[in-house]
């Protein structure tokens, strides 16, 4: 499922659509609505739209992670024992399997975003060749619960610079079937399976976190770490969520 696209400098080729992988959670449906609403109302580019929908990649034998739900809703890993959040936590590190380890770019994107960009934009902005690209985010979140529920705030390495990923699948043979099913959720989300020189870098306002990145930097994506505004009403750039919503 390789997305064939190709890049020049200063402009962006595609012979194919760009497959964009979003994060699918039965939780956030609505926010996953906006996120793709905004993603396709601002590309210049075609662009391929994929949900992870576990099931999905469980009926296909590429995902088969268990996991417990305590009483409270919390989910727990079966393989390291830690609480994980979302159905897509383990799934997004799929991608490049997705992709057939193939050349080219792919992206994967949480849901809790809102694109205010075209996402040409943040493809240019990878930069040499690398295996990933994303914002390397200095985050510690301080809220001990997620999405103002019972979900723990898990506090890893390299918190959120798996949020979003633009993935050279065929640099990424570390994410092998085996070790996206049975490595601890800290390894993949610090990148463990790649070498550090093979992590590019993306601005910060490309996966603006809101409630921990600067106010004064512009976001071009925004990114409702803490909860979306039909969580959390009088969240910074509401209004423009909303029309999406709507």
């Amino acid at each position: 499922m390789g997305s064939g696209s190709t890049l020049d400098v200063g402009r962006l080729e595609v012979t194919e659509p760009l497959n964009v992988y979003v994060g699918f959670d039965e939780k956030d449906i609505q926010a996953m609505d906006v996120c793709i609403k905004s993603l396709e109302a601002q590309a210049s580019i075609p662009i391929n739209v994929i949900p992870l929908r576990h099931w999905e990649l469980r009926s296909k034998k590429l995902f088969w992670r268990e996991h417990l739900v305590t009483p409270d809703g919390q989910m727990i890993d079966m393989r390291d024992g830690k609480p994980f959040s979302t159905t897509f936590s383990f799934t997004r590190f799929l991608v490049p399997a997705l992709e057939d380890y193939q050349p080219g770019r792919a992206v994967f994107v949480d849901p809790d975003v809102l694109w205010r960009c075209d996402i040409a934009d943040v493809i240019r902005a990878c930069e040499g060749d690398k295996a990933v690209w994303c914002v390397k985010h200095h985050h510690e979140p301080t809220d001990s619960h997620k999405f103002n529920t019972n979900v723990v705030q898990t506090r890893y390495r390299r918190k959120n610079w798996s949020s979003l990923m633009v993935f050279n699948p065929a640099k990424c043979h570390g994410l092998t079937l085996y070790r996206v099913n049975n490595d601890p959720g800290a390894h993949l989300h610090a990148m463990l399976w790649v070498h550090e020189d093979e992590i590019g870098d993306i601005p910060e306002d490309y996966n603006w976190l809101e409630g921990h990145s600067p106010e004064t930097l512009m976001p071009k994506v925004v990114h409702y770490t803490r909860g979306t505004p039909d969580m959390l009403p009088g969240l910074p750039y509401e209004p423009e969520w909303w029309e999406y919503a709507r």
